[in-house]
C-alpha cells in the first residue's frame, strides 16, 4: 500500500514541475522578465533621455528588419 502511495506522489510531483517549467518557460519567451524601465530614474538630464530614445529607436528599426528577413 506505502508504494503506491510513493508512486503516486512521485508521478504529482512530476506533474507540477513540468506545469511549472512550463509556465516558467512560456514567460521567459513571452519576456515577461524584461524591464525596460530599470535604467531610466526621475533625475535623468536630456541628454541621457534623448541618448535612450535613439537607442530605442534603433532597436525598433532592428527588430523591423529582423522580421522582414524572416
Amino acid at each position: 500500500m506505502s508504494n503506491v502511495i510513493i508512486i503516486m506522489m512521485i508521478g504529482v510531483s512530476l506533474l507540477t514541475f513540468f506545469i511549472v517549467l512550463g509556465a516558467f518557460l512560456w514567460a521567459v519567451k513571452n519576456k515577461q522578465f524584461d524591464d525596460e524601465y530599470k535604467f531610466i530614474t526621475l533625475d535623468d538630464d536630456e541628454e541621457s533621455l534623448n541618448d535612450m530614445l535613439n537607442l530605442e529607436k534603433r532597436k525598433e528599426e532592428a527588430l523591423r528588419k529582423q522580421k522582414k528577413l524572416s
